[in-house]
């Protein structure tokens, strides 16, 4: 996630075919390692604990943590971000830090994932609930999920960051919630934010056209309320300003001759 910016064609790199091989290698453990993660949330563990979880098993893959020491594209926090893993909870978006908080039943939490393995990022978030939740927020978890498939799919050479932001936003205004505007998916490779920034609302037919090798991550962030942000109190994370919940889920995607193919998965 970045914040968004205008989008620059003559900065957004292709990969080869040998850079995505290892990129397909480091998004497979890394969709593992989130799959792990999200077995161990549960009412009463704290975001910390989830967090050491994540840096014991990146370690253990042989990859290092993409956002341990991040300090961001504007540099606008003075200090690096100090975890491996994003744990945003309820009515924050993103990069939430971990803490001695406690999860709680009826919560529901992001969480957001970069690894480096062999000099290449891949980046992956979910949204999980912690016990028992409400209608409510099992639904926009749904809506959420379904929104970034269908960005997937729109995904493929020939089409253009704005089909993807299009296709994102009607579908999630259609189901009575809103998108992020502030927010949005990034390039990846060996930065784990490179060109383009991919808002997930827009119109058909504008922004950069996707071309083969092209290698970016989609991540639509989905309130229930407005769409506006507000930085957290410790100045790393994003939350809604009025207080709704929100939901976001990323994969890591390559734009191959066939279509979209999903690095992270």
């Amino acid at each position: 996630m970045t914040e968004a910016r205008p989008l620059l064609d003559k900065m957004i790199s292709k990969k080869s075919k040998e850079e995505i091989e290892i990129m397909v290698e480091g998004g497979k453990i890394l969709a593992k390692i989130i799959k792990e993660l999200g077995k161990q949330v549960k009412p009463g563990i704290t975001t910390k604990e989830l967090d050491r979880v994540a840096e014991t098993l990146i370690l253990k893959s042989g990859g290092r943590c993409s956002f341990k020491g991040y300090r961001g594209t504007g540099s606008e926090i003075a200090e690096p971000f100090p975890a491996c893993l994003c744990t945003s909870i309820n009515e924050e978006i993103v990069h939430s830090v971990p803490s001695t908080r406690r999860l709680k039943e009826g919560d529901i939490i992001s969480l957001d994932l970069g690894i480096l393995y062999k000099n290449f990022h891949t980046d992956m978030a979910i949204t999980t609930p912690v016990g028992k939740i409400s209608p409510e927020a099992q639904r926009l978890i749904k809506v959420t999920k379904k929104a970034l498939k269908r960005g997937i799919k729109k995904a493929k050479p020939g089409n253009t960051f704005g089909d993807i932001g299009n296709t994102i936003q009607r579908y999630v205004e259609d189901q009575g919630y809103n998108v992020v505007r502030d927010l949005c998916g990034h390039g990846i490779g060996k930065e784990v934010h490179e060109e383009p920034q991919i808002p997930n609302f827009g119109k058909r037919r504008t922004g950069p056209e996707l071309v083969e090798g092209m290698v970016f991550c989609l991540e639509p962030m989905v309130t229930i309320g407005d769409y506006k942000i507000k930085k957290t109190k410790d100045g790393y994370g994003y939350e809604t300003q009025d207080g709704s919940l929100c939901a976001h889920f990323e994969h890591t995607i390559v734009a191959t001759r066939t279509g979209p193919k999903i690095l992270t998965k």
